[in-house]
């Protein structure tokens, strides 16, 4: 009786095995099966594309307020409370005639947002007494926020000095926009994706390969709006009549986009034209 040991025994089973692949042509080497799952041949390219575009809208913020009187902390509240109603009333006819003077300049009501009103305490120094010592005194502070949105750039000039005559104590600033903001995207968007064919079209003819359909399409950065600063130029009482000129620039969108082709061998048919000749046939 002839035993085999485990090694053996497996060496036999592989060789065994090995053979009948062989003889009934199943068995394929590694390389082969490695070129076979290997992904056809493509072109990524990635393009960016910025627009200018001149803005055509305008948001305008400003605050007014109004403070009573600094007291110390102990003194009586109803004076306080006297104070406070009477500087109310102050803040509110400011604002009342801050918005007929935007009326006036040819604004509509409903562009022009008063906002609620804002009531905070403030502490401050007061003067030093006899021992060199300060006290903290309390007043009340009331604020009203205006916004006012702007869709003639021209009236830019006359609503910001209407608003400065006015009085407002802070203007925040102004905030170009645009009143259509899919179109410009669009447009940036558009300009990214002819960019990235050109480029894939100008690198097939010079490396002489043949672009293939279209595989993949993404968008690797959303449109970015990046207005500029407005810039502003006085000019001089024999031009414009001392008016101020006030000029918003343009707004800076960007786009990207990634896009892949399949290359295909010089004369062989697509995959299309291949469906296309199995169905005549």
């Amino acid at each position: 009786m002839i035993s085999f040991t485990t090694r053996a025994l497996r060496s036999s089973m592989l060789a065994s095995a090995a053979a009948s692949l062989l003889a009934t042509g199943l068995l394929v080497s590694a390389p082969s099966a490695m070129a076979s799952n290997a992904p056809p041949p493509s072109l990524s390219i990635q393009a960016q594309a910025s627009v200018e575009v001149e803005p055509d809208k305008a948001t305008l913020n400003a605050r007014l307020w109004e403070r009573t009187p600094a007291i110390a902390q102990h003194e009586d509240q109803q004076q306080d409370s006297s104070a406070l109603a009477e500087a109310r009333e102050r803040l509110e006819e400011r604002t009342g005639n801050l918005i007929r003077q935007m009326e006036d300049a040819g604004l509509a009501r409903d562009a022009i947002n008063a906002g609620s009103l804002n009531i905070q305490p403030e502490h401050i120094s007061g003067p030093r007494n006899a021992d060199e010592e300060r006290k903290t005194l309390v007043r009340t502070r009331l604020e009203r926020p205006v916004e006012v949105e702007l869709n003639d750039l021209d009236q830019l000039g006359e609503i910001l000095d209407a608003l400065v005559s006015a009085g407002v104590n802070s203007l925040d600033g102004v905030q170009f926009d645009l009143q259509d903001r899919e179109a410009a995207t669009d447009e940036a968007l558009v300009k990214a994706l002819e960019k990235a064919r050109h480029k894939a079209e100008l690198m097939a003819k010079t490396l002489d390969i043949t672009l293939g359909e279209i595989t993949q399409v993404q968008e690797t950065q959303s449109p970015i709006f990046s207005p500029r600063m407005m810039s502003m130029r006085a000019d001089s009482a024999e031009s414009a009549g001392g008016q101020s000129e006030y000029r918003p620039g343009t707004i800076s969108i960007d786009a990207g986009v990634n896009v892949q082709w399949s290359l295909t061998a010089e004369g062989a048919p697509r995959p299309s034209d291949r469906d296309a000749t199995a169905q005549e046939q």
